[in-house]
């Protein structure tokens, strides 16, 4: 099977159908008109430059040149979780919270798949180190980030109760015990549904990909399988470092609520 080669004319085809979608939403009055275009522009406009990038990385494997693309990778996927959040974390924690979960889930998943599953040498290769990172990078993003605001918007309803199970006599862990597992089955919710449904109701963007692209099928599903798995693994490790780390700081060292050490998204308490 050969490869077709997409051409801008087909591109801009395609197009059309977002132009329809933002037509629909200024006629029925949703607002999101805008928001789809941008989001439509930024898109085309990040995925070829990603294009051209990786088309350049991959003739020089240099693993300071990938090392710098990794962490702009881990950047923008912690500036994203932050601003998900309706009421985030006061100063460098708001970011520093989420970006840290990422790194030790996602980093370390994606180095354990390419050295001892995959077995890839050198383990850098950025044909297979730049996707299976973003890949994992994405949905741990929308996991932590989901964790993290049923963390802050929990504890934020709840600050009665927990107080009130801190007078007595409980510790921190013991008052926001209950708010954190629901915050980590909120976080897990996407992955679960996800392997839950993949092959019955969609097949997953890895699986299309490589089928569109002339991989047998059978192949196919089982890269999809393998990914699906250390996504699941990057998305719990991270979701529960988050949450962990997110209700740590929502205490003091003398085990009281302060949730003055969170902001609404517009600046206010």
């Amino acid at each position: 099977m050969t490869l077709i080669h997409l051409t801008p004319w087909d591109l801009a085809l395609a197009s059309v159908l977002v132009l329809l979608l933002a037509a629909m939403s200024w006629q029925l009055r949703l607002g999101v008109e805008r928001r789809v275009l941008i989001a439509a522009t930024r898109s085309a406009v990040q995925l070829m430059l990603v294009g051209f990038v990786l088309k350049f990385l991959f003739a020089q494997t240099s693993l300071p040149l990938i090392s710098l693309m990794m962490l702009v990778m881990l950047m923008a996927a912690g500036f994203e979780v932050m601003q998900r959040q309706k009421r985030r974390y006061r100063g460098l924690w708001g970011y520093g919270i989420g970006t840290f979960s990422m790194f030790l889930s996602s980093f370390t998943v994606t180095l354990l798949a390419l050295t001892v599953v995959i077995g890839v040498e050198p383990w850098y290769q950025p044909q297979y180190l730049i996707p299976l990172l973003g890949m994992l990078l994405g949905n741990a993003m929308s996991g932590v980030a989901i964790a993290l605001d049923s963390l802050t918007r929990h504890a934020w309803e709840s600050r009665g109760k927990i107080e009130a199970r801190l007078l007595a006599g409980g510790t921190w862990e013991e008052a926001i015990e209950e708010i954190r597992r629901e915050s980590l089955r909120s976080g897990l919710i996407p992955i679960v549904n996800a392997m839950g449904t993949a092959g019955l109701v969609s097949l997953p963007g890895m699986m299309t990909g490589q089928i569109l692209a002339g991989s047998p099928p059978l192949e196919a599903a089982k890269y999809q399988l393998l990914i699906m798995f250390l996504i699941s693994a990057g998305t719990g490790l991270g979701s529960v470092a988050a949450v962990w780390l997110g209700s740590r700081r929502l205490f003091d060292d003398r085990q009281r609520l302060r949730l003055d050490r969170l902001a609404e998204a517009d600046g206010r308490h």
